[in-house]
């Protein structure tokens, strides 16, 4: 019986693995304490969608700040809070819908199925 040879895998150091796998959810970068840093990778359309959804949101709150410091009436500041936390509420729905389809995805594919909890608790902070 012939012995086969297998070619030998290459041994990465955590800091080569993170750079190969720099493009997607489940990529890790480590922190000084070794600890692992997730980061997204969103397209600069839906980069600049979103900042400029927190722009408009930024205005309404100095907006309101505003209508605080003239005494204006409370029930129309009222209105324009809610209208501010429906805005931030559009970006949290982008960024969640987003975040299912590619991180939680990939995750699930590369066999993180922890990934689940994380996001129902995330969700759960999103439905306060």
């Amino acid at each position: 019986m012939e012995h086969q040879s297998h070619p030998e895998e290459p041994v990465y150091t955590v800091e080569q693995q993170s750079e190969q796998q720099a493009d997607s959810c489940h990529a890790v970068n480590l922190d000084k304490d070794g600890k692992p840093i997730r980061k997204s990778h969103h397209s600069q359309e839906m980069k600049g969608n979103l900042i400029s959804r927190l722009n408009r949101v930024e205005g309404q709150i100095r907006g309101i700040k505003g209508l605080i410091d003239k005494d204006t009436y409370c029930d129309d500041v009222l209105t324009q809070i809610a209208a501010a936390q429906s805005a931030l509420n559009s970006v949290g729905k982008l960024l969640l819908e987003g975040h299912m389809k590619s991180c939680i995805v990939e995750r699930i594919q590369a066999g993180e199925h922890e990934v689940v909890d994380e996001l129902l608790v995330t969700v759960r902070k999103l439905m306060k």
